[in-house]
């Protein structure tokens, strides 16, 4: 069984190459949990520029979505032994991704952010959302039983 998301590469003559999927043992190996952490650093550093009058609404609105992605996978890999929960929790971590993105955008909207730091922004909510999907779609390996 291989469950993925813990790329290895290789050195090739023309640069780095996708070798295989190494199997994740524990939560911290899933990239896309990796990729969710940083994210939500980037975004708690950005809103610190924030108006402090944006204190209690769109800054701790933000910062507490991004934040909840990598909580929604942590529990989706704790409950990889019912695949139904599983794909549910991941389903909760793509709606948080979702509604960072409201939020970023609704920043650049208020002028907080510029179009290409929003733009950077979503282009990483999007990737973590493609992943979340491919891991819904996968779901069987993730949770099975074999390991």
């Amino acid at each position: 069984m291989t469950r993925y998301w813990q790329s290895k590469k290789q050195k090739t003559e023309k640069g780095t190459a996708m070798t295989e999927l190494a199997h994740a043992k524990s939560l911290r190996d899933l990239l896309v949990y990796k990729k969710s952490r940083v994210l939500a650093k980037e975004i708690f550093e950005l809103s610190r520029g924030f108006p402090k009058e944006e204190m209690y609404s769109l800054t701790d609105q933000v910062r507490r979505c991004s934040r909840s992605i990598g909580a929604q996978i942590a529990e989706a890999w704790a409950k990889r032994r019912y695949e139904r929960h599983f794909v549910s929790k991941l389903t909760d971590a793509d709606g948080e991704q979702l509604e960072t993105q409201h939020w970023i955008d609704t920043a650049e909207d208020c002028g907080y952010l510029s179009p290409s730091r929003a733009i950077s922004l979503d282009g990483q909510l999007g990737e973590i959302g493609r992943m979340l999907n491919s891991m819904m779609d996968k779901a069987a390996q993730f949770c099975s039983k074999e390991d």
